[in-house]
């Protein structure tokens, strides 16, 4: 197993639907190059019978960047992890964890918790047919099987029969029915003590743990009990700007912090090349309508984006217009009152910690 952090799973960005496409990833690659990053979930489907540029294509700059796939047919689990080693990616990561009605009906999701020999066929046929690393995204129960013996035991099986050495644990159950994906992110308890239990059992796996991690202090501190690594989600896209910390609180303590300029006239710059390749400008601008959270003149900047965008497709201009509303930007990367505000939540520069609502 890999002990390098940066080449390792020390800091991941989940895979996150509507949120993580390349455009967020460019974006983020530009604030932390040390953060694995993950697409959102493709289905075998998708892949197999649709347009693969489509889903699979992303920009060199996003190493390390993992594909993550939803499916339970081995053969088919193993054809779309030949097209995404193919197509260049550092991971194949099966989805064990979405609990959505849609995500049910195909057979694939969370509900295959009920059913560790497939999930292990299924990471059998992939290793089988891929030398990158295959790994598994899953939680810690369903429904009613929720105690530790029953995750430990699908942890076993994974692992004894299909091989799986990296484990990417979001330390909740998913209730299957009754709840809503957004309900089952949130309703159902934390339970991060599986994971370290987990850990404990079979120190010879890697063991990532992803749940409601908000602030860099508490990523500090799961780090040091859970040692294979951490995964943000909600936090990574609500308050984008403090990825540009992560390289340096959480990797190298001498890593520079990219300010937000630099960190705008590198996606300016990227922007140009996708407009000029024909993509509309609404989803390039999705990824920087959290950037300027908490400042003055954020609520400008964002409205500008939203209206001007879908009218101008291929305006440029409509970043460099939102960008002034923003009063002194580069005066606003004074590194002493980052450190201070190194959290997802808090408003940087405030004179008091204060929490985005």
């Amino acid at each position: 197993m890999e002990s390098n952090k940066s080449a390792s799973w020390h800091f991941c960005i989940a895979p996150m639907l509507d949120w993580t496409d390349t455009h967020y990833r460019v974006l983020a690659r530009l604030m932390t190059r040390n953060a694995r990053l993950y697409t959102e979930m493709v289905t075998t489907g998708a892949l197999l019978h649709g347009d693969v540029s489509r889903h699979l294509s992303f920009n060199a700059a996003e190493h390390p960047v993992a594909l993550q796939l939803g499916g339970s047919d081995p053969s088919d689990l193993a054809a779309a992890a030949v097209l995404g080693a193919e197509w260049g990616y550092d991971e194949i990561n099966l989805n064990v964890g979405c609990p959505s009605d849609r995500v049910q009906n195909g057979s694939f999701g969370a509900c295959l918790m009920a059913t560790p020999e497939v999930v292990a066929k299924g990471v059998r046929a992939m290793q089988a047919s891929v030398d990158v690393p295959v790994t598994l995204k899953t939680r810690v129960g369903i429904d009613r099987s929720d105690s530790f013996e029953a995750f430990a035991r699908f942890i076993d099986i994974v692992a004894g029969q299909g091989g799986c050495e990296v484990f990417i644990i979001h330390a909740r159950k998913a209730w299957l029915d009754g709840l809503s994906p957004k309900e089952n992110r949130e309703i159902p308890p934390l339970r991060r003590d599986f994971v370290y239990r987990i850990q404990d059992a079979y120190p010879e796996l890697t063991f990532v743990l992803n749940g409601k991690l908000e602030t860099i202090p508490e990523m500090q501190a799961e780090l040091a009990r859970v040692p294979g690594g951490i995964m943000v989600g909600r936090a990574a896209y609500q308050h984008v700007d403090w990825l540009r910390f992560v390289d340096q609180m959480l990797f190298d303590h001498s890593a520079p912090i990219p300010t937000r300029s630099a960190v705008v006239q590198g996606y300016r710059a990227y922007m140009l090349q996708a407009l000029e390749s024909g993509t509309p400008m609404p989803p390039l601008l999705k990824p920087l309508l959290t950037l300027f959270n908490g400042l003055p003149g954020a609520r400008a900047f964002r409205r500008h984006l939203s209206e001007q965008g879908p009218r101008r497709k291929t305006d440029i201009h409509v970043l460099d217009e939102a960008l002034d509303l923003i009063p002194d930007l580069d005066a606003l990367d004074s590194t002493e009152l980052e450190w201070r505000c190194a959290s997802p939540h808090a408003v940087p520069y405030a004179v008091v910690d204060q929490k985005i609502g």
